[in-house]
Order: C-alpha cells, then structure tokens, then sequence
C-alpha cells in the first residue's frame, strides 16, 4: 500500500469500522475480512483488533462474547447510541472536508 494512502486511511480507519458495524455486529475478524473484500488488502488484522480495542474503552461498541465452535468465545462488537453518534460527527467532519478539497482541487472556488 503506497504510503500516502497508508498515513490516510489511519486517520479514517476508525470511521470506517464504525461504519461497517452500524450495518450490523461483527467480529474482528469480521470486519477484516469485509475489508480486505472491499479493496484494503493490506489492512493487518492486529490493526483492526487494536482499534475496536480503543473504541471498547472509549464506550463506543458494546462487546457481546458469543461461543465459537473452533476455539474461545469471540468478542462480536455492536455500535452503541455513543457510537453512532460519534460516527455522525464522523460523517459531518468527512463531508466538510471533502467539499473543501473539491475546491482545492478545482482550483480553490
């Protein structure tokens, strides 16, 4: 993954998996998998574990532990009332940004 895109995506990263899971629960490995389908091949499933890590903290999932049939039980993640707030907040902070580097790039109209 070019560096660029690299540095980018760790600051959106966190809206993203928020985003994916107010469509529905999932599990870390999940939510990687979905993802990598989605074209962010390189993102390493320790990255996304660290991540909802931080999100759990910050009260923004709940965690549910679900019996696996192979191993111990997964930690399926929800976006709670706290969560999909933070990600409109998410949504409002992309949308002004993305209307002003449309400016930029149409040569600051």
């Amino acid at each position: 993954m070019p560096k660029l895109l690299t540095e980018m995506l760790k600051g959106t990263l966190e809206g993203i998996v928020l985003a994916t899971l107010s469509g529905r629960p999932a599990y870390g490995y999940e939510i990687t998998a979905w993802l990598r389908e989605q074209g962010f091949s390189d993102i390493a499933e320790g990255t996304v574990y660290a991540l909802l890590i931080r999100v759990e903290k910050r009260g923004l999932v709940d965690v549910e532990k679900v019996p696996s049939e192979k191993g111990p039980p997964r930690k399926v993640y929800s976006l709670n009332a706290d969560g999909r707030e933070y990600l409109e907040e998410f949504w409002r902070t992309w949308s002004f940004l993305t209307e002003r580097l449309d400016q930029l790039r149409e040569g600051g109209k």
